[in-house]
């Protein structure tokens, strides 16, 4: 019990700040503005914070990588799994969402910043590159930050001997900023109900509304992932018999993942189950620890819930092919953020914000669903990493990776 509540005691807390916060806004109404503030003040911490955040995770995190051919080619196969596998869980959910559109259930807040439109050719400038470097450091510029940091790893990946001490420098700012975001995050609990207790004191209990089937979506297209489109990559990378050997051998990580929230702290048992598996360890090695870290099939999943509940709350259209293009894109970048960093759904949540226009009323509403799926998305993120090792196994070593496991009893 002890050991439940230690894993589970941040989301406790979270929801527990949201539950208080909203019995606050519903009995106290509009005087709740008086503790807005609170809000405004966690707020603005998290977007002070996330640059460097974002930035040092990012480089330091390149810039550790082993530059040896064969394992450049077992990265690139890693890479187009992860990257093609964190697309399929996106658009099953746009689709989802097309077909139980959330916007019919949100009411638009009252909110009077109207979010930037411009060109689409414009849209993509602006997202990727800026004119000046010292507009990296803006929040607003959030995706140039990602492409500045992963160019500065892989120069100082290139740089070998000479750039040691730079890379030195990167992996300090890393573990120093990823516990300053640890810091702030103690606030969320009372940031966010301060900000909830606001949002229902002031727009109505008809939020919860909106909450809740945003959940129920949520958690229905997860199930569906995690038995329907699982089961199918088993079988691409093996047929019947790959299918048998992963849900014979996933029981104990799903568990983990659930019972820690944590994909990290799943990564010793997926190992074990890749062996079992019959997934060659030089693969398994390479895979499940990346995947742990970079690997999102439920991120991907909620960032695209989260999206369409920002959109719906700004009474803002999310079924254009400008909207689309560009939400897949930051979904593979937000699997990307959330891996080396605690709570890194929350920096993928700015991410979309500030590349979409929003203005910072957007981030709480993002967060509050983020940490409601969390069980859910860490039970998809962590599992899925056998599977997509089962396809880069298929993949790197074609059809003989399935002769690799005499152990297994089929």
């Amino acid at each position: 019990m002890d050991n439940w509540f230690k894993n589970y005691k941040g989301i406790i807390f979270l929801i527990g700040g949201i539950i208080i916060g909203s019995i606050a806004g519903l009995f106290l109404g509009d005087k709740v503005n008086v503790i807005k503030p609170i809000g405004d003040i966690f707020l603005n911490l998290l977007f002070t914070a996330v640059v460097p955040l974002v930035f040092f995770a990012i480089s330091s995190a390149i810039a550790g990588l082993d530059g040896s051919n064969k394992l450049g080619k077992l990265l690139g196969v890693t890479s187009l799994v992860f990257v093609g596998t964190v697309l399929v869980a996106a658009m099953i959910t746009i689709i989802a969402i097309w077909i139980f559109p959330i916007h019919q259930h949100l009411v638009a807040s009252p909110i009077t910043e109207t979010v930037d439109k411009k060109p689409f050719g414009d849209q993509l400038t602006k997202l990727f590159t800026v004119s000046e470097f010292y507009e990296l450091l803006s929040r607003k510029s959030m995706m140039s930050m990602i492409i500045f940091s992963v160019l500065i790893g892989f120069a100082t990946l290139k740089s070998g001997e000479k750039g040691v001490r730079f890379a030195q420098f990167l992996h300090s700012g890393n573990e120093v900023f990823k516990n300053i975001f640890i810091l702030i995050m103690k606030l969320g609990p009372i940031g966010l109900g301060a900000y909830f207790a606001y949002q229902v004191g002031v727009f109505g209990p008809q939020l919860f509304g909106g909450y809740a089937r945003s959940m129920a979506l949520y958690y229905g297209v997860g199930a569906f992932y995690y038995v329907a489109i699982f089961s199918a990559y088993a079988f691409i990378a093996g047929g019947v018999t790959a299918v048998k050997r992963y849900w014979k051998n996933n029981i104990i990580p799903s568990a983990t993942a659930v019972g820690t929230c944590s994909s990290i702290a799943t990564i010793p048992a997926n190992l074990d189950a890749a062996k079992k598996m019959g997934i060659s360890d030089m693969i398994a090695n390479v895979t499940i620890p990346l995947g742990g870290t970079l690997h999102k099939d439920g991120s991907s999943i909620s960032s695209i819930v989260k999206m369409a509940v920002v959109f719906a709350l700004f009474g803002k259209s999310f079924n254009n092919a400008e909207t689309i293009v560009i939400a897949l894109a930051i979904t593979v970048l937000v699997s990307l953020v959330e891996g080396g960093i605690p709570n890194g759904g929350y920096i993928g949540e700015l991410l979309f914000i500030s590349a979409y226009g929003f203005p910072p009323e957007a981030l709480p509403p993002a967060m509050i669903i983020g940490t409601l799926v969390d069980p859910m998305a860490t039970l998809l993120n962590a599992t899925g990493d056998t599977v997509a090792a089962m396809l880069v196994a298929r993949f790197f070593d074609g059809k003989k990776w399935m002769k690799q496991a005499p152990q297994i009893d089929e």
